[in-house]
């Protein structure tokens, strides 16, 4: 994980988790949210969740911190939503201030969403 480090000590993140069920709602809603795949070059070249989304690799996401508007809404997600966890903690720590991950991360939307992603991703 070089690149991303997290301050010491719980971040007190409320409501930080998103599920695959509301990020597909939100998008048919057309409401207004950045999708942040912060996955490797490999991984992404599998499967993607088909919305319009921005990729950056975790490890580069502290040299692309002023790619972002810090009141955007921003949903991040890796594979299983450990490693987007961990970007979420790092941009709430550098003061945005509406992010969220995705819970369970693109795995969970294969199983929730559309399983035509599960054979991708194996």
């Amino acid at each position: 994980m070089s690149g991303v480090q997290v301050p010491e000590g719980p971040q007190k993140l409320k409501n930080m988790n998103i599920s695959v069920k509301e990020l597909k709602d939100i998008n048919e809603k057309k409401e207004k949210f950045l999708l942040l795949d912060v996955r490797t070059d490999a991984e992404v070249s599998k499967a993607v969740i088909p919305i319009n989304s921005i990729h950056i690799p975790m490890n580069l996401i502290p040299e692309k911190l002023n790619t972002f508007n810090k009141n955007d809404n921003i949903i991040v997600y890796c594979k299983s939503g450990v490693r987007s966890k961990k970007v979420c903690e790092f941009l709430k720590a550098n003061d945005f201030n509406n992010v969220k991950n995705l819970e369970g991360g693109i795995l969970a939307w294969a199983q929730t969403i559309d399983s035509d992603l599960l054979i991708k991703l194996l």
